[in-house]
This record gives C-alpha cells, structure tokens and sequence, in this order.
C-alpha cells in the first residue's frame, strides 16, 4: 500500500511539474500590441516545448532550465476580436484559451495618487460613468504588492471592459487619455495601470540601476536588512490599521455621538484648521469631535443641508447621535449631506464627527464660510470652536510603508508586466520626490532608461504630466519653490528622446494635492501623444521658453509652441513675470506680448539679466497659445 501511494503522489507531482503557467496579464479581453512582434511568455518543466496560437498563426519554443519560455508572434495589424491559445506539444487539449483578444494599443500608466485617482473620485463622476460604454477600452490594474525580490505575475487580476461598472475604478486619468486616443485612432487601446498613491520614483526602478547612482546606492544596500518576516508583519499591521480606520473600536459610535456624553476633559480646537496646525505631536489614530450649535424655530423639523467644506482623510458624520455618513478614503467630491427633518430640533442640537489622522493630516480645511447647515434660506454656521479627543480608540500599529522603499514596487508591480508589448509610457508621479527636486533632475531620466531597456522595444514614447498648481498663493516672487523646482526637473526630462510633458500648471488647487479634473490632464497627455507618437500635425503644448536677449532695460523672450499666437487668458493683463539684476533679487515685471515673443522690464531695474514665469507653487501666470494651452514654467537663470 505504502509503494502505491508514492507511486501515486509521485504521478501527481510529474502532472504538476508539467503544468504550463503564465502570468495574469494574460486574460480574456486583453490587448496586445499592433505592428510588434508580440511577447507572450510563461513558465513549464525544462525543456517543454510550448505552442500558442493567435488568430491562426502558430509559432513554438522551448522552455528554459529556469523553467521559463518566450515565444513572438508576427507583427499584426489592429483588429480583432482574437482567441489566444498555449499548450505544449503533443497535448490535445489547450492549457490556455483566451478570448475576446483585441490588436491595438497598449499604454503603461503609473506614478503615484493622481494617477491612481479613480473615475468616480474625479470631475463630473456621475456624468462620465454613465456614458461610459467604450468595450474597446480595456484596463489591467495591477494590484498592490510589495516584494525584496523580482517577482514573475502579479496578485490575481485580469482585464477590464470598459463600462459603467467597471470604469469607476479605473485611472481617471489614463482614461480619458485611452478614451480620446482610441475615438482618433480607431483602434482598441490598453491601459496597464499599475499606481500606488504616495510613493516616490525610486521604488518604481529597478535595483540594478539604482545601485549605479550615489543618490541611492546606500539605500539599496540598507533594504538588504530587510527580511521577508518584515513584510509579512506589515501585512498584518495594515490590515488591524484599516481595521480601526473604517470600523469604530469599543463601541465609540454608540456613545460619543449622544447627546448626554461628557466630554468636559476634551480639547478645543477652532476649526476649520488641520492636524499641521495644532502643534500636536506626531500621531495616526482617530480623532472624535463634538460641536454643540444652536438652531432657530425655523429650522425645526425640517430636511436640513449641512455642508462640511474641505474635510481632510476618512471620516463620518454623526447629528444627534445619528449617523448621517461615512465616507471611505474621502471619495466624495462634495462634503455636504441631508440631515432628516425627524432628527432636527430648534435650539441646541450635537454634531459629531469621527475622523481619522493619518500621515500627518486630518480636520478641515478653510475657509470657514464653506461650514454651514441651511435649511435653503438661512444658515447657521459651524465653524468655530470644536471639543476633541484622540484616546477614545486605540492608535493604529506603527506601518513603515514598504512600497516607498527604493525598487520594492519594481519587483513586485512592474517587473511581472515585463515585457508585455506597449506603445508607450504614461506617468503623473512628483509629489513623493518633492523634498529633493535636485535629486530628481537623475532619477526620472534614470527610471525612462531603465524601463526602456527591460522591455526592450526602442525608445518607447514616455509621456510625463507636470506637476500642477498647488499651495498658497504667493502675492511677491517666490524665491524658493520645490514645486516650481520639481516641474523643472520633470521638463529636463524630455531632452531624452521620445519623452514629451503635459503642462497642467492651470488646473490644479490650493487646498487639495489631488485636483479634480482629469480630463484635461487625460487630453494633454493624448495631444502629446498625438504629435509625439501618431504623427498628427497638432499643438500638443503651450508655449515654451527657448532663449532670451537683453536690450538695454528690457529682456525679449522666445518661445517655440506658440501655435496661431501668444495671448493671455480672458486677454488680461499678462501676469507670472518676475525680472531680477545682479543682486538676484527679484521683482514683479511689466511684460507685454510683441508677435511670438515676450518683453520684459521693470522700473526699479536698470540692468536685468533673469526672468522667471510661474516659478511658484502656485503662481498666478496667464501666457497660453491661442490654441488654449498654458506656457510652460521656466527661469533663466540657475541660482
């Protein structure tokens, strides 16, 4: 009995061994790439000899001694849909059927937060997701995952049809990029998105490259201390801190929103104010807050409207002891809510909010006038003071974040899509990176390279969204800026070739890092496209600075992109100039627009030798072509 069963267990190893494997972004409704030799690889015993079939056309390897093989299929036009078949030789039946394959194009997108910003989280959601019927529009996203090492496939996913459901999750993005691309060129297009909010470009690049440079050579080396024990408790951590991030803890939101809860020993805070201003320690936990507002008669049994301005992270909303909302990862795009007439008394009445402080961030953004409850007619405001309290709930466990480790993200969400046929690179990513814009000036240029040469298809167009407008305006030059600096580093980028930039220098906020509209982001990035990649004879940018001459009192400034003309938006005064002489300092310039080109002066400057345009984090500049696209940030000099 004994040998029969190691008999047995031994076939059932054999069969297993046999088994031909490949990674997940292989699925049904895949697209691969048009007028490439198509990669299509997976994994077998050595020296297994694999067959795939595309469309009728057949073509055979041999897997390796690693136990992994490769073939290529002809250049196809677009077209489909297709069926891809894999099996190994001899074999009747298919290891691999997949259907609905579409020839097209594939585009890469990644970065960090404003590339992963959903659909749904964007401008005009509800309007877009329900026209949102395009089946030859298709996303792999590549789920979240960390790894010390290469990895060969991604955490389970497959391909995703275009449609109302489905597009919600879907890179707002890169798809109104694909959607734009794929009404001019007619073709299915392909988005392989793999994003993580926050993260910086050095975990998104490979280790061997990042061991070549002495920006990150060091940190490479110290991630050899990490163990895969440090991954799996981090794991475990993420999901208790979620778990105390979404699900009250002790039963708090049974007691803290009633009315005859004690909160004498809380601290009072004026709100709106965020987490940087109270002069807190550092801390990540939840944070409860109560606020007792008297109410007119009027108002007395009345559906109300409360409107809570600019909440920052997760929160929900309670009014007198009932729960109103719960928001997950602030995906509203409007804070307001219904408040049920049932629930409304005149005089006082309890608003209660539970909100969670993550990342050095939380509480409500200004202004104030934007915290009110209205019946329509009156309001009555909610701003002002706000009792609080951070040791109701337990703090969350201590998270290292792993994915911001240099090449930890490579391994684990690029690496595995390598080298799946592409036409090109999407990527909107800075914001991690903005302590050390010097720094980034290598490391972007380092990462094109990188990429290019793992998928091994040429100089693949790589397709760069510039950081946007974003902080406080400034009302004097601003001398320092990393936001202004980073834009810069990302615009040096595309002295490589095949590499262009969407200026979304206009479209940002001063509250939020994460702007709402996408879809001019998504169109930018498809006019680069268009000119760079598809040969369109299009403006794909704004004007950019070339080079400058000094006449006596004034600097002329030249510019290529200027399309039909140079004009200012709503034609006002033109705004964003900032001149300096020798003592460096500068001041606002008076400029003014000659053809294609931009004089500069300033009365309290009799010798100037530099301009600078929108060198702020967020500058106020109007120059655009007449094409309707904004000029690109620059500075002459490099002080």
């Amino acid at each position: 009995m004994k040998k029969y069963l190691f008999s047995v267990l031994t076939l059932i190893c054999m069969s297993m061994q046999g088994q031909i494997t490949m990674p997940k972004v292989f699925s049904n409704h895949m697209v691969l790439q048009r007028d490439i030799n198509i990669p299509v690889w997976g994994g077998a015993t050595p020296g297994t000899t694999v067959i795939a079939e595309l469309n009728g056309v057949q073509v055979m390897g041999i897997t390796d001694e690693a136990g992994k093989w490769m073939v290529h299929f002809p250049k196809f036009k677009a077209g489909g849909p297709y069926s891809l078949k894999v099996t190994e030789k001899g074999k009747k039946s298919y290891a691999f059927e997949f259907s609905d394959v579409m020839i097209g194009d594939v585009w890469l997108a990644s970065g960090q937060s404003n590339m992963e910003w959903q659909v749904q989280q964007a401008k005009d959601a509800g309007t877009e997701i329900k026209n949102a019927n395009y089946p030859n529009i298709r996303f792999f996203s590549v789920p979240h995952d960390i790894a010390l090492k290469v990895l060969s496939d991604t955490k389970s996913s497959s391909w995703q049809l275009c449609d109302t459901n489905n597009v919600k999750t879907f890179s707002a993005v890169a798809y109104y990029f694909a959607r734009e691309i794929n009404k001019d060129e007619h073709v299915a297009i392909g988005i392989v998105q793999s994003t993580w909010g926050g993260t910086p470009v050095e975990a998104w690049t490979s280790r061997e490259i990042l061991l070549s440079s002495s920006i990150t050579r060091k940190r490479i080396l110290d991630n050899d201390s990490l163990t895969e024990l440090h991954l799996k408790n981090e794991e475990t951590n993420l999901k208790r801190f979620w778990e105390i991030v979404y699900n009250p803890q002790n039963g708090m939101d049974t007691i803290v929103p009633k009315e005859n809860y004690v909160d004498k020993d809380w601290r009072t805070i004026s709100m709106p104010s965020t987490f940087k201003q109270w002069g807190m320690p550092p801390y990540e936990g939840i944070m409860w807050l109560r606020k007792t507002i008297t109410l007119p008669e009027s108002f007395a049994g009345k559906d109300l409207t409360i409107y809570l301005g600019h909440p920052e992270i997760n929160y929900s909303l309670y009014f007198n002891g009932q729960n109103i909302c719960k928001t997950i990862w602030n995906a509203a795009l409007t804070h307001y809510y219904t408040i049920p007439g049932k629930l409304v008394k005149a005089g006082n009445n309890l608003i209660s909010v539970r909100m969670s402080l993550l990342w050095n961030a939380g509480g409500f953004n200004p202004p104030a006038v934007e915290m009110f409850i209205t019946d329509g007619n009156e309001k009555v405001s909610i701003a002002g003071d706000w009792d609080t309290n951070i040791k109701l709930e337990p703090a969350v466990p201590k998270i290292f974040n792993f994915q911001y480790y240099p090449t930890i993200l490579f391994n684990a969400m690029l690496n595995p899509v390598i080298p799946y046929g592409l036409k090109g690179f999407l990527w909107y990513q800075g914001e991690a990176n903005d302590s050390a814009p010097a720094h980034y000036r290598s490391l972007l240029p380092m990462m094109v390279a990188d990429w290019r040469i793992r998928w091994q298809q040429g100089y693949l167009p790589f397709l760069i969204v510039q950081l946007p407008n974003y902080m406080k305006p400034c009302t004097e030059p601003q001398e320092k800026s990393n936001w202004a600096e980073m834009r810069e580093a990302q615009q040096l980028a595309t002295l490589q070739p095949n590499v262009g930039i969407a200026c979304t220098i206009d479209i940002g906020e001063e509250n939020s890092i994460h702007p709402i509209n996408k879809q001019d982001v998504g169109h930018r990035l498809a006019l680069q496209a268009k000119k760079l990649v598809y040969g369109h004879d299009v403006i794909a940018s704004g004007p950019v600075f070339t080079n400058m001459e000094i006449n006596g009192n004034e600097i002329t400034l030249n510019f290529t992109s200027t399309g039909a003309g140079l004009v200012t938006k709503n034609n006002a005064a033109l705004k964003g100039f900032a001149i300096a002489g020798e003592n460096k300092k500068f001041v606002w310039a008076d400029a003014r627009i000659v053809g294609n080109t931009i004089v500069v002066s300033a009365k309290s400057i009799a010798k100037p030798v530099a301009v600078r345009y929108n060198w702020a984090d967020n500058p106020a500049g109007n120059l655009y072509n007449k094409e309707g696209l904004p000029a690109l940030p620059f500075r002459t000099d490099c002080w």
